[in-house]
């Protein structure tokens, strides 16, 4: 039986982790999209508002929670595929996200130890967490830089990318569910173009982005509920998605359902219930 006191002890509890955190420069008072991925992916590093704007999307999308796994599982297959299949050593992993193991380097490393990763977030409670992401195998590298995703240049500059990624080698970029923080009047495709411009021939972009195409209305609940409290988020259509990668080969299946994006196993009665296409496509 739950007592006024153990709500009392609970209260203190989330004072206390909220006054720490804030040391770090965290705003624990708003919403933040890589904490509110954190509680669907059942993380613990989020907060009463995280939570709250969590459960007010799942109002409009009772299945959210399971749509995060999806789209999580999609990044692991995407992973396991540069790897095993077109022998990818160097990854880039943008919008890194509260560290959910396995992460990218876990996953690349478990096919071919000596893999380097450089992740990038622009959230301080990331940077907090970046000591989790850079155990590594000792033949490995793992990096992370607190950066801007919509600086392209500025990252592109950072001396910690330069030193660890060889960009004159192949190297496997990663978009998880990242791009949609970035307004259209933000041109997210020059940004992503400029990223892309920097790579050399051989290498891969894997992205997902959410979708207003698959339940129209639902996702407009999402948009309307995340604006409301002054986060930017913008689905968008099969024909923008796809926009990300032009000008490099699409591998099959194309723009996809993250779900029906090479299954492990059979492929699902219901591709469409996870409101993300994904995608991985190669510069020529």
């Amino acid at each position: 039986m739950t007592t006024s006191q153990d709500f009392a002890d609970r209260s203190e509890n989330d004072a206390a982790e909220l006054s720490q955190w804030e040391k770090y420069g965290v705003d624990t008072s708003t919403p933040h999209s890589a904490r509110v991925y954190d509680y669907w992916l059942g993380g613990k590093t989020n907060f009463p508002p995280d939570r709250a704007m969590g459960q007010a999307i799942e109002q409009a999308v009772p299945t959210m929670k399971a749509q995060a796994k999806e789209n999580r599982g999609f990044q692991k297959r995407a992973v396991r595929h540069l790897a095993e299949r077109y022998g990818i050593r160097q990854f880039l992993d943008l919008g890194t996200g509260i560290p959910t193991s396995p992460n990218t380097h876990e996953i690349a490393e478990s096919v071919s130890p000596g893999t380097r990763v450089v992740y990038v977030d622009n959230d301080p409670i990331v940077l907090a967490h970046a000591r989790a992401l850079m155990v590594s195998t000792p033949a490995s590298r793992t990096t992370y830089i607190h950066a801007d995703l919509g600086k392209p240049a500025e990252l592109l500059a950072d001396p910690a990318l330069n030193s660890t990624l060889d960009l004159d080698q192949p190297v496997g970029m990663l978009m998880i569910a990242v791009l949609m923080l970035i307004a259209d009047e933000d041109d997210p495709w020059a940004k992503v173009a400029a990223l892309r411009d920097a790579l050399p021939s051989g290498s891969y972009l894997a992205l997902t982005h959410p979708t207003q195409d698959f339940n129209e209305a639902a996702v407009a609940q999402v948009t309307a509920s995340a604006r409301a409290a002054g986060m930017t988020l913008v689905p968008r259509s099969k024909e923008e998605v796809t926009r990300f990668f032009d000008g490099w080969e699409l591998i099959e299946p194309g723009v996809a359902p993250v779900m029906a994006w090479h299954p492990d196993g059979e492929q699902p009665a219901d591709p469409y219930a996870a409101y993300y296409w994904g995608g991985l496509a190669r510069k020529p």
